[in-house]
C-alpha cells in the first residue's frame, strides 16, 4: 500500500520575525546582490506590507509593498527555487496588487533587472508597463545593470 503524496495549499499571510531566516535564505537563493536579514526586519519595524507564501509549513515565497503618498511600490518579490513555475508568484503579486487598490493608490510602481526575463514576463502579463529606465542602478558581476521601471495602473488619476 503507498502512501499518496499529500497536497498542501499554498496560504498568503503576513510576515513575521520568526520568517526573516527563511525569507533571507529565499532571497539569497533568488538574487545575486540579496537583501541582508537586517533590510527585512527593517521593512517589518517600517510597517511595509510584507507577507509571505507559505505551503505546509513552510514559507515558499515573499512579497513587500510600501504604500505612501496615493502610490504603492513592490520593494521586493521572490519565490524559492522549488516554487517556480508553479503559478505562485503570480498568486503573490495578484494578492498584492488587490491590497494596493484597497489602499485607493494610483499605481504600483517597481523596478527590475532587464536581465531578470522571468519577472519582465511575469509583470507584463500581470499589466505592468515600462515608463522608464534608472541607469546603473542595480550592483552587477563587473560593475551595475539598469533597473527598468514598470508601473501597474490601479485608478485615473482625477
Amino acid at each position: 500500500m503507498s502512501a499518496e503524496p499529500r497536497f498542501f495549499p499554498a496560504i498568503i499571510r503576513e510576515m513575521r520575525q520568526t520568517d526573516l531566516t527563511t525569507v533571507a535564505n529565499i532571497e539569497r537563493g533568488a538574487y545575486e546582490f540579496p537583501w541582508s536579514p537586517g533590510i527585512f526586519r527593517d521593512c517589518l519595524l517600517a510597517g511595509y506590507t510584507s507577507l509571505v507564501l507559505e505551503q505546509g509549513a513552510a514559507v515558499i515565497g515573499y512579497g513587500i509593498m510600501s504604500i505612501a503618498a496615493g502610490e504603492a511600490h513592490l520593494l521586493n518579490l521572490a519565490l524559492a527555487q522549488t516554487a517556480r513555475g508553479q503559478g505562485h508568484g503570480r498568486r503573490l503579486l495578484e494578492h498584492l496588487l488587490d491590497l494596493a487598490r484597497g489602499a485607493g493608490v494610483e499605481g504600483l510602481y517597481l523596478e527590475v533587472r532587464p536581465s531578470n526575463r522571468g519577472a519582465l514576463a511575469l509583470y507584463h502579463d500581470a499589466g505592468f508597463e515600462v515608463i522608464g529606465r534608472r541607469r546603473a542602478y542595480y550592483r552587477a558581476v563587473g560593475g551595475t545593470e539598469d533597473a527598468v521601471v514598470l508601473v501597474r495602473r490601479l485608478r485615473t488619476r482625477r
